[in-house]
């Protein structure tokens, strides 16, 4: 993929380097030239220019890219660049970094963004689910599709401990990516078995999740 990251500092650069690192094409895009460093990742490209004017976009040819993120420490700046990446370069994929949590509403398909990550809402989400067996966790949130990541670790009381997955009834809207065990990723076949502790990692709709967790901790959950 070609990917534009507007925002070079600690987090723009991680990305970057990380997306270089899997094969991946990325542009950084940075106003502030003491936060140009392009030796720490000197395998991207790298503007100096502000991602917020629509001049400078069409320099970095943004309408060639396959991913925009918005990765600046500035909500602003994040909205506008996500906001002219949908509407004005047709980017299939923006996404966009939330930094105060009380900004969290903003960011949806009105402003062109598909997904956002929110830092004080993924180190809550986190902690539960460090800490919460019994209960579901939402991990992300997928603005365009208005669907859920959830977690649910099965306590030793759940319904369907020992159940084949084949055998639980997954309400509708729902689908079960992946099970934990342990130090194991299992991708769910119909004939494997819950197991007592075992992380449930779902994708769901957001009015499914009350279903979800009924089916599987039960309704006095």
């Amino acid at each position: 993929m070609r990917v534009a990251i507007a925002g070079a500092g600690n987090v723009g650069r991680s990305i970057a380097a990380e997306l270089v690192g899997n094969g991946h094409q990325v542009l950084l895009i940075e106003r502030d030239p003491d936060s140009m460093r392009p030796e720490r990742v000197p395998e991207a490209e790298w503007l100096l220019a502000d991602a917020c004017e629509l001049e400078n976009l069409r320099q970095a040819h943004l309408e060639g890219c396959d991913v925009a993120v918005a990765a600046t420490g500035d909500d602003k700046v994040n909205l506008v660049v996500s906001l002219l990446s949908k509407t004005e370069f047709a980017v299939p994929r923006v996404v966009a970094r939330v930094n105060r949590a009380e900004n969290e509403w903003l960011f949806n398909e009105e402003w062109g963004v598909d997904v956002s990550v929110s830092k004080p809402r993924l180190l809550a989400a986190l902690v539960e689910e460090a800490v919460s067996v019994g209960d579901l966790v939402r991990l992300l949130t997928f603005r365009q599709s208005q669907a859920n990541l959830v977690e649910i670790t099965l306590p030793l009381e759940a319904p369907h401990v020992g159940s084949r997955v084949a055998d639980v009834p997954l309400p509708h809207d729902v689908a079960l990516v992946a099970i934990l065990r342990g130090r194991r990723v299992i991708a769910p076949s119909p004939d494997d078995t819950l197991e007592a502790g075992d992380e449930l990692v779902f994708v769901c709709n957001e009015d499914a999740e009350d279903a979800t967790r009924s089916v599987f901790l039960g309704k006095r959950r």
